[in-house]
């Protein structure tokens, strides 16, 4: 029995679909190809990098967000210092209600130590204005824990007496979740300390 030959045009329509196949997976593997280097170029071209002080890179990315940090930490502590230090027989409770919204309880011991000490008492009794003057924070950073040292020059503003003193403080810096109006910059002030209190002019 003779094996019959098979169909010259069915074999040749057979042979042009699997060209075409290849062809065609060929063109969708190059597209695809040449999409994936535009797609990691331009990755490339906008991840830019910074040069570390001890010669690492980091990426840009990274160091914009260590400088919003930077910017909306010396805020948080300039708007602490100002509410805490800034009061008069009128606003002090208002500002140190609202001050005690930036810290924890370091800042609230503070407080209530303050508080136990008459210091909120001789302001009411002898109508005393204690003025914030200017405020100079420095921010550190250790291992991802921030801390920091401010400078607060202040005036106590006692009628016919002005004096004027420079309180060095510090303490450490977390994040927390924003809360506006009462913490609009999502930072907590934790062990907070006064260190040096020291008056800058004489009596007259």
């Amino acid at each position: 029995m003779k094996t019959p030959y098979k169909n010259i045009y069915n074999v040749l329509k057979l042979n042009r679909f699997i060209v075409l196949a290849v062809v065609a997976c060929a063109l969708l593997s190059s597209t695809f190809s040449v999409w994936m280097v535009f797609n990691t170029n331009q990755k490339a071209l906008n991840s830019a990098f910074a040069i570390n002080t001890d010669g690492s890179i980091i990426p840009l990315k990274l160091v914009t967000q260590k400088e919003n940090f930077r910017v909306e930490a010396l805020a948080h502590l300039d708007l602490f210092h100002n509410y805490f230090y800034n009061i008069d027989a009128s606003n002090y409770e208002r500002n140190l209600e609202k001050a005690l919204w930036l810290g924890n309880s370091s800042v609230d011991n503070l407080y209530r130590q303050k508080k136990a000490d008459g210091v909120y008492n001789r302001l009411l009794q002898y109508s005393l204005v204690q003025k914030v003057l200017s405020i100079e924070s420095r921010i550190s950073e250790n291992n991802g824990s921030y801390g920091f040292t401010t400078t607060t020059i202040f005036e106590i503003n006692r009628g016919t007496i002005i004096d004027t003193y420079e309180l060095v403080s510090t303490g450490n810096l977390i994040m927390v979740d924003r809360n506006f109006p009462n913490n609009p910059h999502g930072l907590l002030i934790t062990n907070y300390f006064e260190n040096t209190l020291k008056k800058l002019n004489d009596e007259s």
